[in-house]
């Protein structure tokens, strides 16, 4: 293998892969180095399933992004000829005045996206496994799921067939800033002229020297067997609850049991690398309480579980950015949970960053710059 490359990605889970496969489109000498083999199950994308939407509750100033993110994963799942994407619609319930519902309808009135708000006994007649008793409902045609793994894997395929190195299974050490940056690895060195991090719930540690805390946490998410109302084939979407336990998320059975998971930041997880996997009964009882109550027609006993991570930064958006340090170095870091959804786009930010310094994608709003800390004009 050669050790000397116009850019190196370090970690290629669902970013990193997406910004290896943009950088090789371009025609740089590419490398991407992982800890582990993606895709695989030891950080943040996987689990199966993630939903994408555009009427972002979060902040109106990712609904372009969304909206360029689907439509880059439906080019990839073409151009890779795999179905990467189902559009199911998503269901989301809250009380009036709260975040949800609010938010939902905020982003699609600024930026003109269809929803629909049915009453509480519309919603439970339209959909009859969904208990809406209380709550004012809002629902997204256009959303759907994405298939994680696949999309992992589509990225680097598509990545290696335009001509990147991959190095899974190997640990990054860190780096060294000269004429070249130079990547320390278990296989080796590299040097580089461009640095791409994107390693997920690594990320607090190897970009400590920003000062802006990035939190893994740890988050868990079970299966349920489901009654035929809550299936895809029926068409129950996805869905998504504000309630006073907390915001309460899933999708419909598509084969292998419906999925429901806690939104909320879990635990905070001490090294990544050691992630407790075990479901307990505080893991499983706030699910299983929430089934009962909302989706009556799934067993709250789950049949399987996964653990993964959130990186949280401290408002809960993401950094995108270069690093005020050495701008050849470009981060993608706490993604705080809703971040996969927008690889592609993310893939192909950091790879304008990376070779250009700049982006005409409308990214500023995750600068460094809210922190008070970024590169210079």
């Amino acid at each position: 293998m050669r050790t000397t490359f116009d850019a190196v990605v370090l970690g290629i889970g669902g970013i990193g892969s997406a910004a290896l496969y943009r950088l090789a489109r371009r025609g740089l000498r590419v490398l991407g180095v992982d800890r582990y083999e993606p895709p695989h199950d030891r950080g943040s994308s996987h689990g199966e399933t993630r939903i994408i939407r555009k009427a972002y509750f979060e902040h109106p100033d990712y609904v372009p992004l969304a909206e360029a993110a689907l439509a880059e994963w439906n080019e990839l799942g073409r151009a890779t000829r795999q179905n990467l994407h189902r559009t199911t619609g998503l269901l989301e319930l809250g009380p009036p005045a709260g975040v949800v519902v609010p938010g939902v309808l905020q982003a699609a009135r600024q930026h003109g996206l269809q929803v629909e708000q049915p009453t509480a006994a519309e919603a439970a007649r339209r959909w009859p496994g969904f208990v809406a008793d209380g709550l004012a409902v809002v629902y997204e045609p256009d959303a759907g799921v994405l298939f994680v793994e696949r999309c992992v894997a589509a990225h680097l395929a598509a990545a290696q067939a335009a001509g990147a190195q991959v190095l899974p299974g190997v640990e990054a050490f860190g780096w060294r800033c000269g004429k070249s940056l130079t990547l320390t690895t278990a296989a080796g060195e590299f040097q580089t002229e461009r640095l791409i991090v994107a390693a997920g719930a690594w990320s607090g540690a190897l970009l400590a020297e920003l000062g802006v805390p990035l939190t893994p946490r740890r988050q868990m998410v079970t299966w349920h067997d489901a009654a035929p109302a809550l299936h895809a084939d029926a068409g129950c979407p996805c869905f998504l609850f504000e309630l006073p336990s907390g915001v309460l998320y899933g999708f419909p059975d598509l084969g292998d049991g419906l999925k429901v998971g806690d939104h909320a930041p879990g635990a905070v997880v001490d090294d990544p690398g050691r992630l407790d996997r075990e479901l307990h009964p505080g893991d499983r009882e706030p699910l299983s309480a929430f089934l009962r109550e909302r989706l009556p027609g799934a067993t709250p006993a789950p049949l399987r579980h996964s653990a993964c991570m959130y990186t949280m930064s401290p408002d809960e958006h993401f950094v995108l950015d270069r690093h005020p340090a050495d701008k050849r170095i470009v981060l993608a870091a706490g993604l705080s949970g809703h971040g996969f959804k927008f690889a592609p786009v993310l893939g192909e930010a950091l790879a304008d960053l990376a070779i250009e310094g700049a982006s005409r994608l409308p990214i500023d709003f995750l600068s460094l710059a809210r922190f008070g800390s970024s590169e210079s004009p």
